[in-house]
């Protein structure tokens, strides 16, 4: 049949018998070609290509949070001992996790599981994902490569272990710091994950509302940085020797890059480059301006001066915040949001830390744990359409309320006794924490044999 002159004899052998039929049966035939033309058309899924290319830019926006901008924020925040081992952590911790993701995270988390807890075995090694795999998204018949899809989820997984350092920043083993970011990211992260955001997931079922990750990310990652802060104890010379940040200068930047790269985080998570993509960016612009002014107002009133700590703190609440309300949530919503968490952090960074005395070295609970809870719990509150979200009138705002306090409470529990039994192995065998005169010396020269500056 390759032979084109039979192919264009049987071709003019069939337009001659179609002609030769009934004008209603050519009439009949048509109709049925045009109708099986139609459920064609309907079953076959489209990949249009501005959703891909947003997507690319998403992920690649994600990394960016992560590689250069958390670093330099937690960087600038630590003594000048231990800027390179907060770099180090923070990018190793990144391309640990992006290994760990393809050869099981991924898997783990979607990998098509019917379970309610986690995703199976099926897709470890990325096994069956292809150049032509696709994953769905949030229309009907609207996909994109699954390739992308794990990309962009496995920016994700590589920064929410390395939020927790934040916490024992200063103090840590650099191989305890690793061993723990895989072990965490095993049996907290990609659970939590697949419940959260997989279709058989246990929240998503009861259909918890967690655009970005509220619950998955920060709640997560803040509950462990204060299980791991707590059990590994206050750093040498807390409340007695200067802890202020060396680099304000570095942390402005870090931060700045971080609001920047979270419009990769919020809007990308929309999955498609429509509507509620604007809708996520708008939020993640408003809420975050509203976090950031309330907190240096604050400041302002309580101190006599508004610090840029104090601004670069609010900024990142008003991210946290607005992180899982994004996609639900109208632009008047997210201003109140971003209010009301920047007081609640200010509130535990300012009075409920230092009334317990925990060494939160960079407030990763105060502003990641607090600040996710908030989110995720008010999520339920403005996305009704009384307070400019984007449900109907049949939202049933106090039930939707519950089911995100409910996903709130199970990520606390959950995340809060993986971290306890993790850090307390670890501690058993390789150790936790360096000792006195290493950290009074700085991880940069005992841990990574060089320095940040050289006067």
């Amino acid at each position: 049949m390759n032979n084109p002159s039979k192919i264009l004899g049987l071709a003019a052998l069939g337009a001659s018998l179609f002609a030769s039929l009934p004008v209603w049966a050519q009439e009949a035939a048509a109709t049925a070609t045009d109708a099986v033309a139609e459920v064609a058309a309907e079953v076959v899924p489209v990949m249009d290509k501005g959703d891909v290319s947003w997507m690319m830019t998403s992920t690649v926006l994600v990394l960016f949070m992560t590689i250069p901008g958390l670093a330099l924020f937690y960087g600038g925040l630590v003594r000048s001992k231990n800027m390179l081992s907060v770099l180090m952590q923070t990018t190793v911790i990144a391309c640990v996790m992006m290994i760990v993701w393809v050869v099981y995270g991924y898997s783990f988390a979607f990998g098509g599981s019917t379970s309610a807890w986690w995703g199976g075995t099926a897709k470890m090694f990325l096994a069956g994902v292809t150049a032509d795999s696709m994953a769905a998204t949030f229309s009907a018949g609207y996909v994109i490569p699954e390739h992308l899809f794990i990309a962009f989820q496995m920016t994700f997984a590589a920064i929410t272990p390395a939020l927790i350092i934040g916490a024992f920043a200063e103090r840590v083993k650099f191989k305890a710091v690793l061993v723990f970011s895989v072990l965490w990211g095993t049996f907290s992260y990609f659970p939590i994950a697949h419940m959260v955001w997989d279709a058989n997931g246990y929240l998503f079922a009861k259909g918890a509302i967690d655009f970005a990750g509220g619950t998955v990310v920060h709640i997560n990652a803040g509950v462990a940085a204060l299980v791991g802060c707590i059990m590994i104890g206050q750093r040498v010379g807390f409340g007695k020797d200067n802890m202020a940040p060396h680099s304000m200068v570095l942390t402005m930047v870090g931060a700045s890059m971080l609001w920047v790269g979270w419009f990769g985080f919020n809007v990308g998570s929309n999955l498609e480059a429509n509507g509620g993509a604007t809708l996520a960016m708008i939020n993640t612009f408003i809420a975050t301006a509203a976090a950031t002014l309330a907190w240096a107002g604050i400041e302002g009133m309580q101190r006599g001066k508004a610090s840029m700590l104090g601004a670069a703190s609010g900024m990142v609440a008003g991210l946290v915040a607005v992180t899982p309300a994004c996609g639900t949530i109208g632009p008047m919503g997210a201003i109140a949001l971003g209010v009301i968490a920047s007081i609640c952090c200010y509130f535990f960074v300012t009075v409920v830390k230092h009334a317990l005395k925990y060494d939160d070295s960079l407030d990763v609970f105060g502003i990641h744990g607090v600040g996710g809870i908030v989110g995720a719990v008010l999520t339920g509150v403005f996305s009704a359409a009384a307070f400019g979200g984007v449900k109907g009138d049949d939202y049933a705002m106090m039930s939707q309320l519950w089911i995100q306090i409910e996903g709130v409470l199970i990520t606390i529990v959950w995340s809060g006794v993986v971290s306890f039994v993790l850090f307390k192995l670890i501690d058993m065998t390789i150790g936790l924490r360096v000792d006195a005169d290493t950290e009074r010396q700085g991880l940069d020269l005992t841990s990574h044999g060089e320095q940040a500056y050289h006067s």
